[in-house]
């Protein structure tokens, strides 16, 4: 995944570039880089590995060397960017968010017309590096940008630095989200609306899919009108989106509290089912919490924090490649309330479950500090899928998912769509079959997941302009 921000004022952009990129930390922990441009230096740019230290610290020094009042920056889970590019256009720094499926084929044909790229660290090539390759195939620089985006298979948000305005590019489908903020002094471009809050900016409008515009500290003008198809990923509210964020419109935790309200409703509190027993509810911290309330607030049954999450030095648990060192972290940095797990029967929402890993360790820490039962109750359905739109998890196949592991017990190797599709179905036999056979092999007292329909209610945009992939496999 990753987060961008950029700004266009008629003064130094350096303060409201680095908090805004900053406040993208929770979107990536590999890479972070800034890209200003100013008239009297021209275009400066720097790029940090942050894996082992937090974006303030490492560009802190930026903050106050760099100047210019144009600037873009992002934070990354991949690739080192911006990148800053000579070509036809003219001299440009370039950033992306999305995941290209077809990069060999691109590049292949990229290529043999006599371009190269340079092989980042694990032997790949770097995304921005290829987005910008194909931009610089057309003669004007928006049409290369809607050229790229037209063959890339997958998704491609982009932010085009020159010296004259930033371009930002929504992807066609919209599957990752532009917010654009204004003040007296210029804009800003965000991919969490946030972001701008605290700086002095006020929203002033959401680029729709496919939608090209130019901003400058005058004006933002619309280059390309978006399409009317959209497919956001339906996740950026489950999990990835930050509390106090919206997108089209809809609050975050708002729409967190709907899900934890919706499956206390499946588990009978709405008078209309066998309503567990439990003590109290809790939520995984940090994404699982709201839901959590949601629940709470529905049922009536309390909310408390039977644990604390360490969060100041550690990084997310499914970030490392190795997977014994997620484990590790997803042990050590969970903190107990002793006081509020002795003996309780405990009802665990998180947000979704994915390989398992980090839920397993977390229930097992539950039991070992006293806890009667665990209750889970995942704030999405199963994922079935890998996701191939965006970089939401380092997982590279489907059989590291948890609920792909069970089918293929089940079921064998050559599975057909048909018969995911029935896994998919709540109402089937076979989602049943799954569900116990995950229950079992992570401990748990009793999992019951939200369901699609619940969740996409929670959203409330309507089902056709939200992607389903992970969970049903729909295009």
């Amino acid at each position: 995944m990753g987060g961008f921000f950029a700004a266009a004022l008629k003064t130094d952009c350096m303060f409201d570039l680095f908090f805004g990129t900053d406040y993208h930390s929770h979107l990536g922990t590999r890479r972070a880089g800034l890209a200003v441009y100013g008239k009297d230096k021209g275009f400066d740019r720097s790029i940090h590995n942050i894996e082992n230290s937090p974006f303030r610290t490492k560009f802190e020094s930026e903050m106050k060397e760099m100047y210019g009042n144009l600037g873009i920056g992002c934070i990354s889970d991949y690739e080192p960017q911006p990148l800053i590019v000579r070509s036809h256009h003219g001299t440009y720094a370039i950033t992306t968010v999305g995941k290209i499926n077809n990069t060999e084929e691109l590049a292949y044909e990229i290529v043999g017309k006599g371009t190269h790229f340079l092989e980042m660290s694990g032997g790949t090539i770097n995304a921005t590096e290829l987005v910008a390759a194909l931009i610089n195939k057309m003669d004007h620089l928006v049409e290369g940008i809607q050229y790229a985006q037209e063959r890339i298979k997958g998704s491609m948000t982009i932010l085009v630095l020159t010296p004259n305005a930033v371009y930002a590019a929504r992807d066609r489908l919209g599957r990752t989200p532009v917010i654009l903020g204004k003040k007296d002094d210029g804009y800003c471009a965000s991919f969490e609306s946030f972001a701008y809050m605290n700086l002095g900016y006020e929203t002033y409008r959401e680029l729709g899919p496919g939608e090209i515009c130019a901003i400058t500290p005058d004006a933002v003008t619309t280059l390309v009108k978006p399409g009317s198809d959209m497919k956001i990923c339906t996740f950026l509210w489950v999990y990835y989106g930050y509390p106090s964020s919206f997108y089209e419109g809809v609050s975050v935790e708002e729409m967190r509290y709907r899900c934890g309200a919706s499956m206390a409703a499946r588990d009978g509190f709405d008078g209309n089912g066998d309503i567990p027993d439990i003590d109290i509810v809790a939520g995984v911290p940090d994404s699982g919490t709201a839901h959590a309330i949601g629940y709470a607030n529905a049922s009536g049954v309390p909310f408390s924090r039977p644990f604390i999450k360490y969060t100041p030095t550690w990084p997310r648990s499914f970030m490392p490649t190795i997977q014994e060192k997620r484990n590790l972290i997803a042990r050590m940095k969970l903190l107990p309330v002793h006081e509020l797990i002795d003996g309780k029967r405990i009802l665990l929402i998180d947000d979704s479950i994915v390989r398992g890993t980090q839920l397993r360790e977390t229930t097992e820490f539950l039991y070992h500090s006293g806890a009667k039962e665990v209750h889970v109750r995942p704030a999405c359905p199963p994922i079935l899928f890998g996701c191939k739109y965006i970089n939401f998890s380092r997982s590279t196949s489907e059989m590291e998912l948890i609920a792909r592991r069970v089918i293929l017990k089940e079921e064998g190797e050559d599975v057909s769509r048909d018969i995911l599709t029935d896994y998919a179905d709540p109402d089937s036999g076979r989602y049943a079959v799954m569900l116990e056979r995950i229950k079992e092999q992570l401990g748990f007292t009793s999992l019951s997941y939200n369901r699609l329909d619940d969740m996409l209610d929670a959203v409330g945009t309507g089902r056709d302009k939200l992607c389903t992939y992970c969970w049903d496999g729909r295009e």
